[in-house]
């Protein structure tokens, strides 16, 4: 069957025999569906009746909470690749044995993504209701959300039969329902870099708990500092859009706020209106942190409802057991964050990488692991020296510019008097780059043409100011090495003997690694062990081959 890009599942099993049953319904379902799955549920749906079924309400108990938490810990096992979003519009809290008459879908609900399949569990007991069942599925369907005209239904049943057989002795008795608590205002805080299961834990359960309105804050530039890999956290903005597109599909009848979170405290210690605040076993203690600024407010203490943690069974050895944002930006390292463009002026070989990096960020230790691996390294500080050798054109300009006090007695140029004549002085430095930078870059284009001729298929130009000079018209693509200032500084005064303030001036007049990753097509760290940066790197290189593989083409 082909694929789809968004299918919708709508689960009709006992929320406690989802438990076991859910694992094998996604893995089935990733086997369809490709980019987005939607879960709907709606236990004890019977779409074999003469009847059409409609939709109901369904009551937030704890069997919904866990399973909830189940379905995103198994999605990341199983399909990472799907988005994976558990719709609530149907779940609604009761008062004792109260039921809600009115239809939790007056018309279809508009989800971010239009479903062009339908997928279900619900088991065909006999085969010649096949058609009648699928039928009854779309017009269910049809009914609770707008779906692409030409929805498809899938019974998932049949392919599951061989994982079910543990399912049975939980089927053996009718488990009563544990209400969970609800409250009218809810709040959470994070990040909410590139919403993943945790993320989407954490919002649903909260969505379940919010009976009027969910407050969120989220972590401005200020709360950013001191993150891993913090130059690859999405824009703030950016981070917003996908939340509020996300809890608009799962609950849009929820008031939903997003407000900057600027300290660990935000709003939540000054809203007197909020009743629960929804953490994780990680973040307790700000939750209690919370509770003890909001008593010094006047304020009442907010309920703590906890969840756990969800673990992540890819993790590698340097990376969270827990699934985590950080953990996802590590696995963007050496991967190609932005396609490289405007590059049709270039030869396709050698294909030309531009590697640079800060002081201290290990950029000429991953040049060396590209050599190593086959790739032509140019090394531009090496070329650097060069321009300035007796006889050249840039030693007689820079001679005539700064003067002839600049030569030593054998004849060349005093590199550090010359340092000295522009250190603090952006014109004098500008003067003296306008000589040397094109000069380097006519050697660069020298060794490239060499390369050209040689027959090799790689190059890496190894240039600090690579961006700074302007020299990205001569590579196909640009690489980064990043680590964070502190580390680098460190290096910088183990490696020159200078002062940890001398490191940071000298880090401080270079690009920023924000700045420089903005420009990057490739990001990688040196921030781990050697071994670690090795396969990071042999990551790089072997989608590097595929890349020029695919232009080959």
């Amino acid at each position: 069957m082909s694929m789809f890009s968004t299918g919708i599942l709508v689960l009709t099993s006992p929320l406690h025999t989802l438990q076991l049953r859910i694992a094998p319904v996604l893995s089935s379902a990733a086997q369809l569906v490709e980019r987005t799955l939607y879960v709907h549920l709606h236990p004890g749906l019977n779409l074999g009746s003469s009847t059409q079924p409609r939709p109901v309400f369904i009551p937030p108990v704890v069997d919904l909470s866990s399973f909830i938490s189940r379905v995103y810990s198994n999605a990341a096992d199983i399909c990472g690749h799907l988005d994976v979003r558990v719709l609530l519009t149907n779940v609604c809290a009761t008062n004792g044995a109260q039921t809600i008459a009115n239809c939790p879908f007056p018309t279809p609900q508009c989800l971010s993504h239009s479903p062009e399949v339908v997928l279900t569990d619900f088991p065909l007991h006999d085969p010649g209701q096949s058609h009648q069942v699928t039928q009854c599925l779309q017009r269910y369907t049809g009914h609770c959300y707008v779906c692409s005209p030409s929805l498809s239904s899938v019974l998932l049943h049949p392919q599951l039969v061989k994982f079910l057989d543990k399912e049975e002795a939980l089927e053996t008795a009718e488990r009563k329902a544990e209400f969970l608590h609800t409250y009218n205002d809810v709040v959470v805080g994070g990040t909410f870099d590139r919403l993943h299961g945790a993320h989407k834990t954490l919002l649903n359960i909260s969505c379940l708990l919010a009976n009027r309105r969910f407050l969120i804050g989220v972590c401005d530039q200020a709360m950013l500092k001191k993150k891993m890999l913090k130059e690859l956290i999405e824009p703030y903005a950016l981070r917003v859009e996908k939340l509020q597109e996300f809890l608009r599909d799962v609950k849009p009848s929820i008031q939903v706020e997003i407000v900057p979170l600027e300290d660990p405290y935000g709003i939540s210690v000054v809203d007197p209106l909020l009743q629960c605040i929804v953490v994780s076993e990680e973040t307790r203690k700000g939750g209690e942190a919370v509770n003890k600024k909001r008593i010094e407010n006047g304020l009442s203490a907010l309920v703590l409802h906890e969840i756990q943690l969800l673990k992540d069974s890819h993790h590698s050895e340097t990376e969270e057991e827990k699934i985590s944002s950080s953990s996802l930006r590590s696995r963007l390292l050496g991967t190609l964050l932005t396609p490289p463009t405007d590059t049709a002026h270039l030869p396709p070989l050698p294909y030309v990488i531009g590697l640079t990096g800060g002081s201290g960020s290990g950029k000429s230790s991953i040049a060396r692991h590209l050599e190593a691996l086959g790739a032509v390294r140019i090394d531009c500080d090496k070329l650097g020296h060069e321009v300035y050798r007796p006889g050249t054109a840039a030693y007689h300009r820079v001679l005539e510019e700064f003067g002839p006090d600049l030569m030593n007695e054998d004849k060349t140029i005093n590199r550090r008097a010359l340092g000295r004549k522009v250190f603090g002085n952006k014109e004098r430095l500008k003067a003296l780059t306008d000589i040397v930078w094109p000069e380097i870059a006519l050697l660069v284009k020298d060794k490239i043409r060499q390369a050209r001729e040689d027959g090799k298929q790689v190059c890496v130009v190894d240039a600090a100011v690579l961006l700074e000079a302007g020299w990205t018209d001569m590579v196909h693509e640009v690489w980064v090495t990043i680590i964070p200032d502190e580390e680098a500084v460190t290096r910088i005064t183990e490696r020159d003997g200078v002062s940890s303030e001398d490191a940071l001036r000298r880090l401080q007049s270079q690009w920023s690694n924000a700045k420089q990753v903005e420009r990057a097509n490739v990001v990688l760290s040196t921030l781990w062990e050697p071994q670690v940066t090795q396969k990071q790197v042999l990551k790089a290189w072997n989608l590097l081959q595929k890349r020029i593989q695919q232009r080959g083409r």
